[in-house]
């Protein structure tokens, strides 16, 4: 059991997932860092001296905190929009796949599970089994 744990954890996709939740949340601090600490406090400056973190609603007992609600659409608005831009950049680095000459076979046998797949997948999308 130790040994499939191993086999699992080892595995390209466990890791870069791992990688990709620590960074995350680091990077996921550094933009709410960005929105609170500096573009809030100006946008509250151009509309007036407004701090959004105390914006609120008061129905009966409740406090409805829409200045923060706006604030976390904000944070990932920037958010979302760095990941496209690092995702668009990624794409753009990567080398287009060569287009079978007319006539070639696009697709080949996964010699693990048997299934057809995409004749340049490095990867069988069914199995997963590097190929």
């Amino acid at each position: 059991m130790i040994k499939e744990f191993k086999e699992f954890v080892m595995r390209g996709n466990v890791l870069d997932l791992a990688v990709a939740v620590i960074i995350g949340g680091a990077f996921g601090k550094i933009v709410g860092s960005l929105i609170n600490d500096m573009l809030m406090p100006l946008i509250g400056l151009a509309m007036g001296q407004v701090n959004f973190s105390e914006l609120a609603w008061t129905v009966g007992e409740a406090s409805v905190k829409w200045g923060m609600f706006v604030q976390t659409i904000i944070d990932f608005l920037v958010v979302a929009f760095v990941i496209f831009l690092i995702v668009k950049a990624a794409n753009k680095m990567k080398k287009p796949a060569p287009v079978p000459a007319p006539g070639e076979p696009n697709t080949k046998e996964c010699p693990r599970c048997f299934s057809t797949i995409h004749i340049h997948a490095s990867r069988c999308p069914n199995c997963t089994a590097d190929l």
